[in-house]
């Protein structure tokens, strides 16, 4: 065989061989038809996985302020009701991811009202499953220097789910009230003010329970036989003590006061109480006292009539109460308001020296144009 011969020889070969190659890399790649539903199932499968931890997973609740938000859930809310709360209070980067979430977590099928706390950067699962739990932040509901009804109704429910007109029916309501032993006049006493950890899903009634358990537990035994032995009942004490608070603002004095408002209250002698005044007339920036003033018909006149007036003329807190219970064994029938208008009040045993102290009151009043 030629040299030339062999040469074409080794090519056909050379190409026999890559022909083989290629056919089996052919067969390497292809599938058989029997195995191609389950790759393109397990493909399926991991888009879906994927999707999946997204939609749990993703940052996607953001909230609106710097501040801590909070998502407010009433009572009788429905899912779409609170996927619109929810808009109020933080951008929610994926909606149809959200929803998705919850509907997955099963979470539309019972909505708890509440107080839930949005932190940036959460993730749907860690929401829907707070929303689910009915895990609320706690609320710290607090109030004071409170008057009227009214006020503790708006204060009240600026911080708790209950309206202020359903706390105001009941701080209103005999027959509800009687189970507190307690009416319409004195109602308010049973708020004592302080800071108390509460869930903010509470309705009047359930905020009535809770105020009441906290009464029950500052009424200790020692303090009613304080009360027992002046002898005022706790509403009573609670009343006396609110007249003493608006009296003076100085804590030292109010023992003194009340004592004196005491020695008035058993020798029969009308209080005498500005405060009262102020309160029947419904104006509490007068800051002098007029005769006019003392003419007004109001069963809280205590000008008028011999007595305590039939309920707080504010919300007595506790140091005003304690002062009551605690007050300063005296003599002193009389008391005026010192010129220095610091709060501070000069008491008196007769008539005369009470004269001498309300006219040095008096001409300070006038000295600095204080006329009514």
């Amino acid at each position: 065989m030629s040299e030339e011969q062999l040469e074409k020889l080794a090519e056909i070969e050379k190409l026999d061989q890559i022909e083989k190659t290629e056919e089996q890399l052919d067969l390497k790649a292809k599938v058989p038809k029997w195995k191609k539903p389950f790759l393109m199932a397990g493909l399926l499968a991991l888009t879906f996985f994927i999707y999946f931890v997204y939609i749990l997973f993703a940052p996607n609740i953001f909230p609106r302020s710097d501040e801590k938000s909070f998502l407010c859930i009433p009572d009788s809310s429905n899912f779409d009701s609170v996927v619109i709360l929810l808009d109020k209070e933080a951008k929610v980067w994926n909606t149809t991811a959200f929803k998705q979430v919850a509907g997955l977590l099963r979470y539309g099928v019972k909505i708890r009202p509440g107080k839930y706390e949005l932190k940036k950067g959460m993730n749907n699962f860690q929401l829907v499953r707070i929303l689910r739990s009915g895990r609320q932040t706690p609320v710290q509901l607090s109030f004071n220097n409170i008057r009227t009804k009214e006020q503790l109704a708006k204060r009240l429910s600026e911080q708790i789910m209950a309206d202020s007109a359903s706390i105001i029916k009941l701080l209103n309501d005999s027959a509800y009230l009687s189970a507190f032993q307690l009416n319409p006049n004195t109602s308010v006493s049973l708020f004592i003010p302080n800071t108390y950890e509460v869930f903010w899903n509470l309705n009047a009634k359930q905020l009535f329970e809770r105020m009441n358990k906290e009464y029950t537990k500052f009424w200790t035994p020692e303090r009613k036989a304080k009360a027992d032995s002046i002898p005022l009942t706790l509403s009573e004490v609670s009343t006396l003590a609110s007249i003493v608070e608006e009296e003076t603002n100085n804590a030292a004095d109010r023992p003194m006061v009340a004592g004196l408002y005491i020695n008035r209250y058993k020798t029969g002698m009308p209080l005498q109480a500005d405060p009262t005044v102020k309160f029947a007339l419904g104006d509490f920036s007068i800051k002098r006292i007029l005769f006019g003033h003392l003419r007004t018909i109001s069963p809280y006149n205590t000008y008028k009539n011999i007595g305590l007036p039939p309920g707080p003329i504010r919300v007595a807190t506790p140091k005003a109460i304690d002062a009551v219970l605690n007050f300063t064994h005296h003599n002193y029938i009389y008391m005026c308001a010192s010129e220095t208008l610091n709060g501070v009040h000069k008491f008196a045993v007769s008539w005369e020296e009470h004269s001498a102290n309300a006219a040095r009151y008096q001409q300070e009043l006038n000295a600095r144009k204080i006329f009514k």
